[in-house]
């Protein structure tokens, strides 16, 4: 019998393109789909998380939401691999920087997640497993950034298992966030990490690209509304390195 419809995608294996990009946001998807796909059909709308298929400059391109956090995305992303065929799957979101040089807006391509979250002892390891892109996609992406002459930070990102942490008990000085900034790390999201495990544990292949929308050092933050609709330039960079692994 087949595995699908899964609790999560009412849809088949032919539904879905080879790429997915992958929002966190429903209304995100919906905005990609509407706005930057031709002939976009939705193929899935279980828990409002929307999911579409369509062309982008001839190539067959899926996009659909994942919900925010590591556990919802690795549902996802899990079905997407193993249950619906997909290959590629690119998270393009958004993050807060950690470094004085990344400005609101810019765009972050993720070659490594370190995480605090335990989603790795599923697999048993002896030791840390250190959560890392496709080359491949990576590649494509840098050389589309630079053709287009955008300009992009790529390094180590944070995904984190907590948006509001309480710090009550940390001393001065030593709050969480030093130590991750003091490892360069770049900014800080809460679903790269758990997509890249996920990806090599499926041999599939994985890129997170994420737009700045707040600074956590200045303070500095983009609306919701902003964050739904404006981040094009990421869309656009995303839809052609998708269009380039078709």
């Amino acid at each position: 019998m087949p595995l699908y419809p899964t609790p999560h995608i009412n849809a088949s294996p032919d539904d879905f393109a080879r790429t997915v990009l992958m929002p966190g946001d429903p209304m995100r998807a919906k905005f990609i789909a509407e706005n930057f796909l031709q002939s976009p059909k939705l193929i899935n709308n279980v828990r409002g998380v929307q999911g579409y298929t369509g062309c982008y400059d001839g190539a067959r391109v899926s996009v659909m939401a994942s919900g925010m956090g590591i556990p919802s995305i690795g549902i996802y992303s899990y079905e997407l691999y193993n249950i619906f065929g997909v290959e590629n799957i690119i998270r393009i979101g958004s993050a807060g920087a950690l470094r004085e040089d990344i400005r609101l807006r810019d765009i972050v391509i993720a070659m490594g997640a370190s995480t605090n979250s335990r989603f790795s002892h599923q697999y048993g390891l002896a030791g840390s497993f250190a959560p890392i892109c496709s080359y491949d996609m990576l590649r494509v992406c840098v050389d589309v950034a630079s053709e287009r002459k955008i300009p992009c930070h790529v390094g180590n990102i944070l995904s984190s298992d907590t948006f509001y942490s309480d710090e009550s008990g940390v001393p001065d000085g030593m709050k969480a966030n030093d130590g991750w900034r003091k490892m360069g790390i770049m900014a800080i999201e809460m679903e790269a990490a758990g997509l890249y495990m996920t990806a090599a544990a499926a041999k599939k292949n994985a890129l997170a690209i994420c737009t700045i929308s707040d600074h956590i050092i200045t303070g500095e933050a983009t609306t919701s509304a902003e964050r739904e609709t404006s981040f094009t330039q990421m869309i656009g960079l995303a839809l052609e390195t998708a269009k380039r692994l078709d």
